[in-house]
Order: C-alpha cells, then sequence, then structure tokens
C-alpha cells in the first residue's frame, strides 16, 4: 500500500478565486524560514533520510540525488532514469505501478498544461521493462470523460502500448475514505483504491505556474489522486493540505517535465512557455520540486525553493530536502 514512510513558512502566491493573467505585481513574497528553523529542519530531514527515508538503496549507489537530462523527451526521460540507477531502483518484478502524470486539461502538448504524451509512455516502458505485472496511468481529471486525456495525446500514448493503462478517475467506487494520519489541517480524504493498492507510484508533473501556489509540480500534482480537491481549497490552508497529502502517499520516483515549462498563467493557460527541453528526476520529491523551481523563471523572474509555501512546508516535516545546493546532482544531454 502506498501511505506514509515514515511558523510561518514563505508564501509564494496568493490564492485566486479564478482565471486570472498572472505578473510579478501579483506576487505576495513573505519573511520566510528563519535560519535557525531552516537548520532544524535540514538536520530533521537528513536523520529521516538516515533512518531509511526518501533515496532507494540502487539510487543513492547511483551516486546522485537528482538527474538533469537534455534531449528528446523519450531520451531525456531514460537517461534522468537511469542515471539514478535505473528503473529497477524503483519497480520490482511483479509490481504494480501508478504513473500520477497532469492530464486534467483539454489542451495540446504545446500548451505545457499536462505532461508531454512521450515522456509518460517512456516511463511506462521502463516499467514494463523493470517487470511490473500491471500499470496504470491516473488522474482526477476537471471533466468526466477521455476528453483531456486525448488533447493531451496520453491516452493515445498509453493505448500504444497497451489498451486500458490510462484512466481519469471519477466514479465514487474507485476511491476509498482515509485517514491521513498525522494530517495538520486535512484530517482526511478519499483517495483512488489502485493508489492505495500500487506497489509503486511515480510522480510525473509537467513544470507549470499556478494562480494558488505559485507553481504546480509533483507535491501539488498529488491533489489529482484524491476525491475532493475542493476541500482543499476552501477549508483549509491550502499549502499545508498539500504537505498533508505528500505525507500520506510517497512516490517512490518523481519525474518532472520540463521540456516545456508553462511559465505564466497556469495551471490552464494559455501563458508564456519555456522551452528547456529537460527532464528532473529524484527519489526525493520535494528535491525534484525544488531544483525545478530553482531551474527556471517563473512570472519572469527567479525564485528560490523555499519561496514555495508547501515546498517549504515538506522540507520542515521532514518529507524530503529543498537545500538542493547540498544534493548531488547529475546532469546529462542525450
Amino acid at each position: 500500500m502506498i501511505a506514509a514512510r515514515h511558523d510561518r513558512i514563505e508564501r509564494f502566491a496568493g490564492a485566486s478565486a479564478g482565471r486570472c493573467e498572472e505578473s510579478p505585481a501579483r506576487l505576495h513574497l513573505q519573511s520566510g524560514l528563519s535560519r535557525r528553523a531552516f537548520l532544524k529542519t535540514q538536520a530533521a530531514c537528513a536523520l529521516g533520510l538516515a533512518a531509511g527515508g526518501v533515496l532507494p538503496a540502487a539510487a543513492a549507489a547511483a551516486g546522485c540525488d537528482i538527474a538533469i537530462a537534455k534531449g528528446e523527451p523519450a531520451a531525456a526521460t531514460r537517461a534522468a532514469v537511469a542515471a539514478l540507477g535505473g528503473m529497477q531502483a524503483f519497480v520490482h518484478k511483479g509490481a504494480r505501478v501508478v504513473l500520477k502524470p497532469n492530464m486534467s486539461f483539454v489542451a495540446d502538448v504545446d500548451s505545457a498544461a499536462n505532461t508531454h504524451p512521450l515522456v509518460v509512455a517512456e516511463l511506462v516502458h521502463l516499467c514494463l521493462e523493470a517487470g511490473a505485472a500491471r500499470v496504470r496511468v491516473l488522474d482526477h481529471a476537471f471533466q468526466s470523460g477521455t476528453g483531456s486525456l486525448e488533447a493531451s495525446g496520453i491516452l493515445a500514448a498509453c493505448n500504444g502500448i497497451r489498451e486500458g493503462i490510462c484512466h481519469n478517475v471519477t466514479q465514487d467506487r474507485l476511491y476509498r475514505e482515509c485517514r491521513l494520519t498525522g494530517a495538520r489541517e486535512m484530517k482526511s480524504n478519499a483517495v483512488i483504491r489502485e493508489v492505495l493498492e500500487a506497489d509503486v507510484l511515480i510522480a510525473v508533473p509537467v513544470a507549470k505556474t499556478n494562480s494558488s501556489t505559485g507553481v504546480s509540480l509533483g507535491l501539488k500534482g498529488q491533489m489529482g489522486l484524491i476525491q475532493d480537491r475542493n476541500v482543499m481549497h476552501w477549508r483549509y490552508d491550502l499549502d499545508t493540505a498539500i504537505v498533508d497529502l505528500a505525507a500520506f502517499l510517497r512516490p517512490a520516483l518523481t519525474v518532472v517535465d520540463a521540456t516545456r515549462v508553462l511559465a505564466s498563467n497556469g495551471p490552464y493557460g494559455p501563458g508564456t512557455v519555456l522551452r528547456p527541453g529537460e527532464i528532473i528526476a529524484s527519489a526525493d520529491p520535494v528535491a525534484a520540486d525544488a531544483m525545478t523551481v530553482a531551474s527556471y523563471e517563473w512570472y519572469g523572474r527567479r525564485i528560490r525553493p523555499q519561496q514555495v509555501a508547501h515546498i517549504a512546508g515538506a522540507h520542515a516535516r521532514g518529507l524530503g530536502r529543498m537545500d538542493i545546493e547540498n544534493l548531488q546532482v547529475r546532469r546529462l544531454t542525450v
């Protein structure tokens, strides 16, 4: 089962009730973690990693914490995973695997609102090559049906490998109510059953901005695995609830699609689209998000990982590390 394994934080962007054009003027940068608090949480995170934390042994043995591969989508995806020890470091023979991309929006590949279909397809191939017994590509899209899956290109890419892999999970019976142990805001929510039954969860977000949280990457993307997303916006502090969910659902691997980056007017655009042509991968979900934030301009400016409230919050709870300057990063071009 995929589940938990075991203040004021700088907020990057204010909440928005609807669609809006984003600009640097909309950013609300507040005082962040003090140096003392940062060092304290960094030490706690290091202890957590030493106690059996985020990095699988095979990935740690590969010699890097974060891999950044530049090239065509499929080749860069394969190379980034290989740099972390290969998919066999994360997926064992007979494993049930769930991939969670962004595929909620009726938008084409160039919009950068959804994960690139070639990135998703390559990860499916890698999981099957590693011996996975079952691979599912799942999201809880904003509309019922397959419209967004088709528009994204992900449904066709998955069907080209094997029929029945890719699904928009909307029916009540496909969810199970779960208590989020240790949560500070969101104490419970219904989670997709196949995610709870999976042996391995892999986050595959596209890199993009978000009007409510500043950015939407791997940590925020897990909102697509629960039934009631809306409650996170109106009942709870959104960033804290994202961390609550991240403490419960822990991906073994995060592969960020930065082949295109929606650098403004996210999460659906249209907005400024950068084209770095990169894949950022890590067994540490916080590090993957932090490296992505630090690598590109958002709303026309550079920001720091600690300026994103849910990234800083996840670091503070020991769910991973945002101090990427202290991590081993491998860059490669394919």
